[in-house]
């Protein structure tokens, strides 16, 4: 197989990934990195020296391709499917292109801050910095469901990826700072996200390692155990 994936399956970067690679049916192997295990994080660094994941390495091409966003481009490109995650049209393409970076850096990101500063050693936490990921996440909250009226997905009535970031920030921003209840158009997003049969997989390869979560006990119920 020429495709691998190095990845984690709580890390909801390595999620926006796996939801593209499972959207498009692509064969691919996935080595799940411990990047507390010295001997797995050398490994990962060999290809990519920042030790970041997802890495993806094309084994046909004896390409490693780093960074979400150009991981699921590259993936289009050389081995595409049948969901189209960047549109050919110059327009769709740059809101595609906005969304997603903007579900990047306005929920992953302050979400993963509130996250790590609960798991930081007695006396480096960041108040400070936390109040400020809340305010960020409140006010990319109110954007989302402005940008959804009349909206299936982020962009439009197709899934792009755009949707494939949207998925993880907001599953994990969700629990750390859930959506007003006035909020109605994101929730029926996240709805209709989460009941994709892409993100079903990758929650539930997610599942078993869902108690090292660090807020845990606010994930909700459905979440922690198989519905099926």
């Amino acid at each position: 197989m020429a495709l691998t994936l190095y990845s984690h399956p709580l890390a909801s970067f390595c999620h926006k990934v796996l939801i593209a690679l499972y959207e498009n049916g692509t064969a691919f192997n996935q080595v799940i990195v411990d990047l507390g295990d010295p001997g797995e994080t050398a490994a990962l660094t060999a290809k990519w020296p920042v030790g970041k994941i997802p890495v993806l390495h094309d084994g046909a091409r004896d390409r490693v391709v780093a960074e979400t966003s150009i991981i699921i481009e590259y993936l289009q490109q050389h081995y595409p499917g049948p969901v189209t995650m960047l549109p050919t049209e110059a327009e769709r393409q740059l809101d595609a292109r906005l969304w997603e970076r903007f579900f990047d850096l306005y929920v992953s990101v302050p979400m993963q801050k509130i996250v790590t500063d609960r798991i930081r050693p007695e006396g480096g936490n960041d108040p400070v910095g936390v109040a400020d990921a809340r305010r960020t996440l409140d006010t990319a909250y109110q954007m989302i469901e402005s940008q959804l009226a009349g909206k299936s997905w982020a962009t439009g009535e197709v899934f792009t990826i755009a949707d494939c970031s949207a998925t993880p920030g907001l599953f994990y921003a969700s629990i750390v700072q859930p959506f007003a209840s006035s909020q109605r158009n994101l929730a029926a997003y996240f709805e209709r996200l989460i009941a994709r049969p892409s993100v079903q997989r990758t929650l539930a390869e997610a599942r078993p390692y869902f108690h090292f979560f660090p807020y845990r006990e606010a994930m909700p119920e459905r979440f922690v155990h198989d519905q099926g």
